[in-house]
């Protein structure tokens, strides 16, 4: 049977309904929309493998026990079981996320800079250290909006649901997100100039 045409509520009702293959199709179909999100949060490629997982497996026990009431909003949901894994694990390690420049995916890495000189390489790759340093001086809130949004690539939508808020409220934390880098980057470069 073909899965392609079907949408999300009506996988979701045909896995219910004991067809398994409808559930990998809704997994194929959202699969780097979810690790993403997750690999934002928690840069550790192996710790987003086991979240997403955990996820796909709470994910079944709710449509398998007949819990699944999101009519129509199956992505978002999944984002919102995803995101409070990040947030249960971040409890029980006692830390916050960090955004890193490590082996993992870096979306400063595929803006493409062409033809520049060596300065100019040097001071990007300082100017992006230093902009995701004050991302992580940032009240933990704005933090989530800003890599959701960034880095996940995630619409304010789907912010909202995931972070169980208002569209409003996400717009403001981002907006608040972004005031505040722009004055902690005026006072660098005012602190630079006073040196």
């Amino acid at each position: 049977m073909m899965f392609q045409n079907k949408n999300d509520q009506e996988l979701v009702e045909l896995y219910i309904a004991g067809k398994e293959a409808a559930l990998s199709e809704l997994i194929r179909r959202h699969k780097t929309k979810i690790y993403t999100s997750i690999y934002m949060l928690v840069k550790d490629e192996f710790l987003a493998e086991d979240i997403f997982q955990d996820t796909f497996i709470k994910v079944i026990n709710t449509l398998k026990s007949g819990r699944y009431n999101e009519e129509g909003k199956f992505l978002p949901w999944v984002l919102r079981i995803a995101h409070n894994l990040v947030i249960d694990f971040f409890r029980k390690e006692k830390r916050t996320p960090v955004i890193t420049n490590g082996d993992g995916f870096d979306i400063f890495d595929v803006l493409g800079f062409y033809d520049e000189s060596i300065e100019d390489k040097i001071v990007r790759e300082q100017t992006h250290k230093d902009l995701k340093a004050l991302i992580q001086l940032l009240p933990s809130e704005q933090k989530e909006v800003l890599i959701m949004r960034h880095y996940g690539e995630m619409s304010f939508k789907e912010i909202a649901d995931v972070t169980n808020v208002s569209i409003n409220t996400a717009l403001g934390r981002m907006r608040y997100a972004l005031n505040n880098l722009r004055k902690m980057l005026q006072t660098k470069e005012l602190s630079l100039r006073l040196t």
